[in-house]
């Protein structure tokens, strides 16, 4: 029996021990519950507060938005100011005026973007700042200041240092490349595309970008050396009448530049030299002509209205831009002289020392005039020509027809008997003055000496039926040789 009661006793005791053990995993479980459904709605508090709300230390263009919403975000955007100052480096190169930032509602789903992605699992105090740009364009910073910038870089480099660029230059018929030098001046086109990405703040921080020289060992050098080798060894054919000149670039080009563009710029010394002895040698203007009169005689006639030269600096020019341009080819094509309006007459002509094979000739001491066409002998007659005893001679020299008209009214004046107008039937000038021929029908005497003392105002006078064909033998242009 004692034993009995014993062993009951001892299972009573587990019993009671495994019913505590029961109770208390019970209550234990109760509160984890509890706990973890705090810990869950704190969570969920936590997670709508970071969807809602911006963190600790958060800043949108330098504006704190930390514990506002989206909305109350954008509200303070909207009322915030911008000082608008800019530095280049340290140094402030321009104070704006001060403006409100150009946010609207438009903009709210921008700050929105910006709420969520700052959102972290547990609240952050990491400081970061925002970069926001308002869909409606800022003009002022856009436009105004942009240009105040520009204009306010640009009258800094005024007075900063520039930049030398190296060069391949020809001096003194050697290519050499010169040395680039740094500067200080700021590249301003740079600088305007830096400042156009700069975030929306009252400050503005330029880094400093300055314009850099071209070195000796870009290819734009080694370009720039490449085209003055091409120049050294181009040449130019030059026509002047009848005669090329093979122009050598190696020996009339000293001292040549190649710009930026890769255009060659040639000084044109050494080339006006050569052309101006080619016009020294080949050009007849103010020159004496040799002439082979009627009997065979060869005679020197200065010329006068008929001749021609370069103009040198024009021809100059167009051949430094035919090296320059590398044509192979050329012809003279600025030509003047003593003509009516400062034409160069006889460029055309070769044959017979310039004169050619068609042409007048008048004796003053013969009184007698000799037309020529293509080395023929069409006319000859006795003249009368100027006075020689009031010194009204017609002018010796190598003259050319002006022009021709038929009729035509004669007004002049003579010494001695004033002012004069008569009517001719044929009438050609050949010098500025108003010297020429014409028919004369009030002249009674066409003695060979009749010139001495009766001679004309300075014209050649053609007795009236010899006229017409003499007339009809002239042609504009034609030379004139009074000798």
């Amino acid at each position: 029996m004692f034993l009995e009661s014993l062993l009951n006793e001892s299972v009573s005791r587990k019993d009671k021990q495994r019913e505590n053990k029961l109770k208390w995993f019970m209550k234990w479980k109760f509160v984890t519950a509890g706990i973890l459904i705090i810990i869950a709605l704190l969570l969920a508090a936590i997670s709508y507060y970071q969807a809602s709300y911006f963190n600790a230390n958060i800043k949108i263009n330098g504006i704190k938005v930390n514990g506002l919403t989206a909305e109350e975000a954008l509200k303070k955007l909207k009322t915030s100011e911008l000082r608008n100052v800019v530095y280049v480096g340290q140094q402030q190169i321009l104070d704006g005026k001060d403006t409100t930032m150009e946010f609207t509602n438009k903009d709210l789903s921008g700050v929105k973007k910006l709420l969520r992605s700052q959102r972290t699992f547990f609240p952050s105090s990491k400081a970061k700042n925002y970069s926001l740009m308002p869909i409606n364009q800022d003009s002022y910073r856009s436009q105004v200041m942009k240009k105040q910038i520009e204009e306010r870089l640009v009258d800094l480099n005024k007075s900063l240092k520039a930049p030398k660029d190296a060069a391949a230059i020809l001096e003194d018929g050697k290519i050499i490349v010169s040395k680039s030098i740094d500067g200080k001046q700021y590249d301003v086109a740079s600088l305007l595309k830096n400042y156009e990405k700069h975030e929306y703040t009252s400050e503005i921080h330029l880094s400093p970008v300055f314009i850099q020289p071209i070195k000796e060992d870009s290819p734009i050098i080694k370009n720039e050396e490449k085209k003055l080798q091409e120049l050294l060894q181009r040449t130019v054919d030059y026509k002047v009448q009848d005669k090329v000149y093979t122009l050598k670039a190696s020996e009339l080009i000293k001292n040549a530049t190649v710009s930026k563009n890769m255009k060659i710029t040639i000084d044109p010394g050494d080339i006006k030299n050569r052309i101006s002895d080619i016009n020294r040698s080949q050009s007849t203007l103010n020159k004496y002509f040799k002439f082979k009169t009627h009997s065979g005689a060869v005679i020197s006639v200065k010329g006068q209205g008929y001749g021609w030269a370069l103009d040198v600096e024009k021809e100059t020019s167009q051949i430094q831009a035919a090296l320059e341009k590398g044509e192979k080819s050329i012809s003279a094509s600025n030509i003047y002289g003593h003509g009516w309006k400062n034409e160069g007459y006889g460029y055309e002509t070769t044959m017979n020392n310039g004169i050619g094979d068609t042409y007048a000739e008048v004796s003053l001491a013969e009184q007698r005039i000799w037309i020529y066409r293509q080395g023929k002998l069409v006319v000859s007659t006795n003249v009368v020509t100027g006075k020689h005893s009031t010194g009204e001679d017609t002018s010796p020299g190598v003259w050319y027809i002006l022009y021709k008209r038929s009729p035509s009214t004669l007004n002049g004046s003579r010494v001695g008997s004033g002012e004069y107008s008569v009517k001719v039937d044929y009438w050609a000038p050949f010098t500025n003055s108003g010297q020429g021929f014409h028919d004369a029908s009030w002249r009674t005497n066409w003695a060979s000496n009749a010139y001495v003392n009766t001679g004309s105002g300075g014209c050649v006078n053609i007795q009236p039926s010899m006229m017409k064909k003499v007339y009809e033998n002239l042609n504009t242009y034609d030379p004139v040789v009074v000798y």
